[in-house]
């Protein structure tokens, strides 16, 4: 592989023109298209397999006139002191209010308080149900713009009225803090090179990887509908391995040319070992976030592919478009020889203190990680929900007013679908289950059941007794689930309250079985890497302390409230369900881009001679200074994302900022080192016979050095018959 890197980097770089114009034209006409393409997003999801899911396909399919995919509002009227809503007056503002509401082309339905028997039994609080047309997320500006003007309505005649309810949930966009971080970014990169020229390849070629990959998903969402939040996850993560692969490759290039070497020969050397680590590290990345689509949630699977293509793109402009740019830099990257050698210096230091007290280096980053990791034990999942959002916002204030007015079950009612289709008809066995139903400790309330056109389906609303994400609604779920249904009926549960508990069971089981899978399949890629056992499986149990201590931190904040206010955190409450998943995905893949940036040149400096101990300290001593950088960008661009008012990009960014933080410097550079020096020579063992069935893909670029004609002389165009 490193020779035929080598032929491709010299390649690139003497054709740069030709290769610059190709990857200009490409990102114009993806930009076009994306253009000419894009469609709407959606922040709307569906949990195949589930019960709830099943249930609320059938209440859509037996009842199409409720639109019950539709998104949902809830209006809640408040009376001031002293009066009530069923004062003449304040009957007829709310009135008002609702009939405002009812002329929205996109609104299916209106339920009057009045009529529904919605006001509090002190007549101070009344209950709106608005049903729309669309699905959440789908919700036009127009639409919730008439919503806070039938709001107002309602307050100019005296009233306090808040909406809520997920029509209400915009699409995630783009805040300041992602491009504070992209100057943090472009900061460490002049910092880290010490040349302007040096620092703006990276930004540049990962500004237009980022550009080819959004503007496809862009494109993408005229044919399929994609989540909002999956541009915004894919330029993250972009962004993030577009600058480190980059950085990575310069970083190479100038030692090459610090040594005296021609500024092609130096493209051709950084892209035949640095980019080696590149494949790898890129590959890891690619099949973990791939690998999401095993959780069986189409929004992962979508967001996962989005990004795992960006990924991809990105690996593919550091291999082509980077050294072509190199090329028309020329002489200019070689970098003064003292600030070279002050570069490598202090590495090896770090590097020398870790292999003369490898065990107290050890023990201790251990011990630090899994104390870090102790807040995880209380992890508990849930979706967001208008309890969670800040207290200033008026979805907030409706829900404290539903609560206040009507009990907390009122924010998250349950929906019972009874199903007789083909045995007869679902009045009896819808009464028969309201009256099985009505005694439970946790339920509050149970409507009368409504009966579907053709009489075979029949759906009560059940109000708990407590607040949709608490565990006693779980448990009123649960104990619904497993009563027995009425002869000739099936009963099922759904709502907005029972699908995100199963979207959290769902995903708790699929936590395990994909972890393994991206480990196992993560290992098999770094046994061929670096030919060895031990050093992929010292990868994957660092990442393990990683990922323990990443979500420790994030229960702390998120959960249990720690530093919230530094951090924006306004409420807390459970771990958005899809966010554990996502997380092992992206940070295993990140981790071990670190892992493949380090192990490379360690294993380079085995392999060309270096006793093991010298070939850890050479190897961390050259790549210490570049994993540091690309950590600190990572961390700059992930915590950009951290003021996003979208509760699951601002819980990312603060997670895989924390990751990357302590996989990089705790991990990859003082216990994955600290190992490697105690393990010495059998840390790259591997087994006769594993070693004749891998093929040699030379990831250290062993042939570069021994300048083996076929590996270095080879012209360009047998780049072409390879």
């Amino acid at each position: 592989m490193a020779a035929l890197l080598y032929r491709l980097g010299r390649f690139c770089f003497r054709r740069r023109w030709t290769i610059t114009a190709l990857w200009v034209a490409l990102l114009i006409a993806v930009g076009v298209g994306g253009a000419a393409l894009s469609g709407p997003t959606s922040n709307s999801f569906t949990i195949p397999g589930t019960q709830a899911q099943k249930a609320m396909d059938l209440m859509e399919q037996r009842f199409p006139d409720t639109h019950a995919g539709g998104a949902t509002a809830v209006v809640v009227f408040a009376a001031p002191d002293g009066r009530t809503l069923n004062d003449s007056d304040a009957t007829a503002a709310v009135r008002r209010s609702l009939d405002r509401l009812r002329r929205d082309a996109e609104v299916a339905d209106v339920l009057d308080p009045f009529d529904a028997m919605a006001v509090s039994p002190d007549g101070r609080y009344a209950l709106a149900q608005v049903t729309y047309k669309v699905p959440m997320g789908d919700i036009p500006k127009g639409a919730r713009a008439t919503l806070e003007s039938a709001a107002s309505i309602g307050r100019s005649a005296g009233l306090t009225v808040e909406t809520g309810g997920d029509a209400l949930q915009e699409p995630s966009a783009s805040s300041a803090g992602e491009i504070i971080g992209l100057a943090v970014a472009a900061l460490v990169l002049v910092i880290t090179f010490g040349s302007v020229l040096a620092a703006g390849l990276p930004l540049v070629t990962a500004l237009i990887g980022v550009g080819i990959g959004v503007s496809a998903i862009t494109a993408t969402t005229g044919f399929v509908d994609l989540s909002s939040n999956t541009s915004v996850l894919a330029t993250m993560l972009g962004l993030a391995v577009a600058i480190d692969y980059a950085l990575l490759i310069v970083s190479r290039h100038r030692e090459e040319l610090a040594a005296g070497r021609s500024a092609e020969e130096a493209a051709g050397l950084a892209v035949g070992t640095a980019g080696s680590a590149v494949v790898f590290a890129g590959l890891t990345v690619v099949i973990a976030l791939a690998g999401l689509s095993v959780a069986g949630l189409p929004i992962l699977t979508q967001m996962g592919l989005a990004a795992a293509a960006t990924v991809a793109v990105a690996v593919l402009i550091a291999l082509t478009l980077l050294p072509a740019c190199l090329g028309f830099a020329g002489q200019r990257l070689r970098p003064r020889r003292r600030a070279h050698s002050l570069d490598t210096s202090a590495g090896r230091r770090w590097a020398g203190l870790v292999t003369r007290r490898p065990l107290t280096v050890l023990l201790t980053a251990a011990v630090a990680l899994a104390a870090l990791a102790v807040p995880a034990l209380d992890l508990r999942l849930g979706m967001p929900d208008d309890g969670s959002a800040a207290p200033a916002t008026t979805q907030r204030k409706a829900y404290d007013l539903v609560t206040k007015g009507f009990g907390p079950g009122h924010n998250g009612p349950l929906l019972v679908v009874v199903d007789t289709k083909g045995t007869g008809s679902a009045k009896g066995p819808g009464r028969r289950t309201a009256e099985r139903l009505t005694p439970l400790s946790g339920v509050a309330a149970v409507t009368p059941a409504v009966l579907n056109q053709a009489g075979d389906t029949a759906v009560l609303t059940v109000i708990p007794r407590t607040a949709p994400d608490s565990t006693a609604t779980g448990r009123l779920v649960s104990t619904i689930r497993d009563l027995p249904a009425p002869a000739g009926a099936t009963v099922s549960v759904t709502g907005r309250t029972a699908i995100n508990l199963d979207m959290s069971t769902k995903l708790g089981k699929a936590l395990v079985p994909y972890l393994t899978l991206i480990v196992v399949l993560a290992f098999l890629l770094l046994v061929l890497a670096f030919r060895s056992i031990l050093v992929p499986l010292k990868a994957a149990l660092g990442f393990l302390l990683t990922l323990g201590a990443t979500f420790g931190a994030v229960v702390a904040v998120f959960q249990w409230g720690w530093l919230s206010t530094a951090l924006g955190v306004q409420t807390t409450g459970p771990i958005v369900s899809v966010m554990p998943v996502f997380l092992v995905g992206v940070l295993f893949g990140l981790a071990m881009d670190y892992q493949v940036f380090l192990a490379t040149r360690v294993r380079e400096e085995f392999v060309h001679g270096a006793s093991p101990t010298q070939a850890v300290v050479a190897g961390v001593g050259h790549g210490a200074r570049v994993v540091s950088a690309a950590a600190i960008i990572m961390i700059s661009v992930f915590a950009g994302f951290v003021p996003s008012t979208d509760p699951m990009i601002k819980m990312m960014g603060f997670a895989l900022a924390v990751g990357v933080a302590l996989d990089a410097f705790v991990v990859r550079m003082a216990v994955i080192p600290a190992l490697l020096a105690l393990l010495g020579r059998s840390a790259w063992w591997l087994p006769r016979w594993i070693d004749r069935v891998l093929p040699d893909v030379d990831i250290e670029g062993a042939r570069l050095v021994t300048h083996a004609p076929e590996a270095i002389d080879a012209p360009p165009a047998e780049l072409v018959r390879n």
